[in-house]
């Protein structure tokens, strides 16, 4: 069955390490039948979340602020599987990717959760200079653990400082595998 997947990509380079990652999971997951949507995080306007509890997840633009996370709500409703792909920054997700993933509570919010459980799955693709992943894989699984979603698991690419040290490691062949394994 062709699933609706959901990338949000975190990485401030379009053609970087994570951006690579990103492409070889969607080749691996259309190759599945799947059908991907990415959002490059760094090129829309998302403000950060104002903590004012005025979302509401039945409209059509559930949070109060308007910006282009309105573009990102109704493909998340209906995806199956999100990825969220990042490069590792002081241990964490970037700011981009952070920003957006606090701005979906709005989902959480009003009328019902439509974010939460819904039989949601989700990956993580990262890349990074270190290999100081334990602090993120640690918030990642507790996400998951909060939004009742499947881990399909994680790619952790570390070593990879310029654009393009990532080719020909195979983390880019895990990351098409990971695509390509989604049923």
């Amino acid at each position: 069955m062709s699933k609706k997947i959901v990338v949000l990509n975190g990485s401030p380079r379009k053609n970087g390490n994570t951006s690579a990652l990103v492409k070889a999971f969607t080749e691996g997951a259309e190759s599945a039948g799947h059908t991907v949507t990415e959002f490059f995080l760094d090129s829309m306007n998302i403000h950060g979340c104002k903590g004012c509890f005025g979302g509401h997840s039945s409209r059509e633009c559930p949070c109060v602020q308007n910006d282009d996370m309105n573009v990102i709500y109704p493909a998340v409703k209906a995806c199956d599987v999100m990825v969220l792909a990042t490069p590792l920054y002081y241990w964490n997700m970037s700011g981009q990717l952070r920003t957006a993933v606090d701005r979906l509570f709005a989902l959480e919010e009003g009328e019902g959760n439509l974010l939460r459980g819904n039989g949601r799955s989700c990956a993580l693709l990262m890349a990074a200079e270190g290999n100081g992943f334990e602090d993120v894989v640690q918030y990642y699984d507790h996400l998951m653990e909060h939004l009742k979603w499947e881990n399909l698991g994680h790619v952790l690419a570390g070593g990879n400082m310029n654009v393009g040290d990532i080719q020909g490691k195979p983390e880019i062949q895990q990351a098409y595998e990971l695509g390509r394994s989604i049923q």
